[in-house]
């Protein structure tokens, strides 16, 4: 697999980052915690790491000794992430890194087999159905715990509602589920599928809701993402493109003068093997 990632990729993902770290289910890594080992050192395999924002944000709340194995196609954003993984843990064991580039979807539990841990954030919804059949397989015969955060389920809510906002999100989504050299992405579909496919492997999973909510103080994310969403719907759509002059115009003067308020819907999926 080898997702085309626009040039200022790794500048969004560092906008982003506060936001995701707002929206990621705390109670999700207390239950983790509960059933992780409590010998050696933690082996995360984290797949789609992009410039590290999981592994910055969940080692230090993981105890002791932690090795981070760090998955991306990309080696610029590799060289960022390792060079921003906190050292140590939150009882001050020591925190290490290696980077693997390549494809993450040929992943097999053999390459799992030392994995206390497997996470991707941001990821599920750029897979297909049979990609991500093949992950979650290898992660369910691994036999170690999964956790995938941060994944869209296709809501979106502005405030003020506007009558095209409706129009706007039914086009991303179509976007989103696009077929891009002959792979059929998951888009929003994914968390459910990714559900479905553990318990197919008799694992179990645990959801919770992290939508991001952004107000005045996110004012520059929010302009950033909706300019992103709006053109991948008009991409999808390119009758919008007239029709939402006007509506684009509107919402990112609200967007930059904070008056925007933006709900995007996603869910944090724990995978544990009781």
């Amino acid at each position: 697999m080898s997702i085309d990632l626009p040039p200022d990729f790794a500048q969004w993902l560092a906008l982003r980052e506060p936001a995701d770290v707002a929206a990621r289910s705390a109670e999700l890594v207390a239950t983790l915690r509960a059933a992780l080992p409590d010998h050696g050192p933690l082996v995360v395999h984290d797949l789609g790491a992009g410039t590290g924002s999981l592994g910055r944000w969940l080692a230090p709340l993981l105890p002791g000794a932690q090795h981070w194995i760090l998955y991306d196609q990309d080696p610029d954003l590799l060289a960022r992430a390792r060079a921003g993984m906190p050292a140590c843990a939150v009882d001050g064991a020591p925190v290490t890194v290696e980077t693997r580039q390549g494809d993450l979807t040929r992943l097999t539990a053999a390459e799992l087999a030392d994995a206390a841990l497997v996470t991707a954030s941001a990821l599920l919804d750029m897979l297909t159905a049979e990609e991500l059949d093949q992950l979650v397989a290898a992660c369910a015969k691994a036999g170690c715990p999964a956790l995938f955060l941060i994944s869209v389920t296709g809501i979106v809510r502005l405030t003020p509602a506007d009558p095209l906002d409706d129009e706007v999100a039914a086009a991303f989504n179509a976007h989103q589920r696009r077929t891009v050299g002959g792979r059929r992405l998951l888009g929003p579909d994914a968390i459910d599928a990714c559900a479905a496919a553990f318990g197919r492997h008799g694992v179990d999973v645990e959801l919770r809701p992290s939508p991001w909510l952004l107000g005045p103080e996110q004012a520059a994310l929010a302009a950033e993402w909706f300019t992103g969403w709006l053109d991948a719907a008009r991409e999808e759509r390119p009758d919008l493109t007239a029709l939402t002059a006007e509506y684009a115009r509107r919402r990112l003067a609200e967007a930059e003068t904070g008056r925007l308020g933006v709900l995007v819907g996603h869910v944090d999926l724990l995978a544990l093997h009781r």
